[in-house]
């Protein structure tokens, strides 16, 4: 299987590169299945259905998301229908709306893909990823392939993570940070790693957003304006080729830069 992960979409100018970029990469790589995690969707927070829809149209197969799912409220019922692709943390407690991981078929092969987020730096009261990951592979009939979003802060927390569960996931994607890291790699007992695929959005921005804002919060201490940038954009990607027997064959960045 040839999987594409995509980093953080950022608004309309990352969801404008993706419907750029994502159709010509599935011909060219032969794709058979695309994850893209999309909490950021919405001018930059949240996701809505028209943009949930619009980004299934692209070509994504799966979204996963993260803290900021939960900002547009009129979306949160939608995580509820399994006809809707998006999951949310599986380490949200007992009772949160939405699902955190999903079982499906591509190309003959069982598939489970699961949302995780991390705890270290990060305000939500949620539980403990590593126990609920464990859970989830633990009490239900292992797939061929296992894909994990961990959408943390910390990199010790994705690097502990990731290490605990090699060998037993296919691949391990970070998420949340919005910049790519150069440490991809196949870990000592066979899973995809990175510790965070990056973003589709805007390159002259923090993490995408527009900097005047940013800047005079760091100035000033007030809340943050959350905006996407305008100009060139860069499209991070990973992709994850597995072969006849399920193992990881190999993961490399896939970028690309939209002036």
């Amino acid at each position: 299987m040839n999987i594409l992960f995509i980093g953080d979409i950022i608004g309309r100018p990352g969801r404008a590169a993706v419907k750029e970029i994502l159709p010509e990469l599935k011909k060219d790589l032969g794709l058979d299945l695309v994850i893209a995690n999309g909490e950021n969707l919405a001018a930059g927070i949240g996701m809505t259905l028209e943009t949930y829809e619009e980004m299934k149209k692209a070509g994504v197969d799966y979204l996963t998301s993260g803290n900021h799912i939960w900002k547009k409220k009129d979306f949160v019922p939608f995580l509820d229908d399994k006809k809707i692709k998006v999951l949310r943390p599986a380490n949200y407690p007992e009772g949160v709306q939405g699902r955190g991981w999903e079982d499906f078929e591509v190309k003959g092969k069982n598939v489970r893909l699961i949302n995780l987020q991390g705890r270290v730096f990060m305000r939500d009261l949620i539980d403990c990823p590593f126990r609920k990951v464990e859970t989830i592979i633990g009490e239900h009939p292992k797939p061929d392939i296992i894909i994990i979003d961990f959408h943390a802060e910390a990199t010790s927390e994705k690097n502990s993570l990731a290490y605990f569960l090699d060998g037993k996931v296919t691949a391990f994607i970070g998420t949340h940070t919005h910049v790519q890291t150069s440490d991809a790699r196949i870990l000592p007992e066979g899973t995809a790693y990175i510790t965070d695929a990056g973003m589709v959005g805007p390159i002259n921005s923090s993490i995408g957003d527009d900097l005047k804002h940013s800047i005079h919060s760091m100035l000033t201490g007030m809340p943050f304006l959350i905006e996407p940038a305008d100009g060139d954009r860069i499209f991070n990607s990973v992709l994850i080729k597995t072969n006849t027997k399920n193992k990881v064959q190999s993961i490399e960045l896939k970028n690309k830069i939209i002036e």
